[in-house]
């Protein structure tokens, strides 16, 4: 869940990550935190929450999770999280040698949305 502190940053960085220009996404956590403004503590860990709630917002309505145009600045590719959570509600296969391929054509469903 979001904290207390932060009500509204889930719609907050949906508005972010929806109104970036296509070349500048995907970004890193790092980087919605700071487009956001967040100042410490915990602001990736904030950050996390908020795509988290964006994740669960998105496959309840039917749609892409916006939540894939945030990734790590190691690999490319979101957290550990995200995948648990994409597992848990039913987006992503439980198979982990499945999730980079599904995390793409994810990202690529999100890409044509956001088009």
């Amino acid at each position: 869940m979001v904290s207390q502190a932060d009500p509204d940053l889930a719609p907050r960085l949906r508005e972010l990550l929806m109104g970036l220009p296509d070349e500048a996404v995907p970004i890193t956590y790092q980087q919605a935190a700071e487009a956001l403004g967040l100042t410490p503590p915990r602001t990736i860990q904030r950050v996390a929450l908020a795509l988290e709630a964006l994740m669960r917002e998105d496959v309840a309505a039917g749609r892409p999770m916006v939540a894939t145009l945030v990734v790590s600045r190691r690999d490319d590719l979101p957290r550990q999280g995200f995948f648990e959570l994409a597992v848990a509600l039913g987006r992503f296969s439980a198979d982990p040698a499945q999730h980079e391929a599904a995390y793409r054509e994810e990202l690529d469903c999100v890409m044509a949305l956001r088009g």
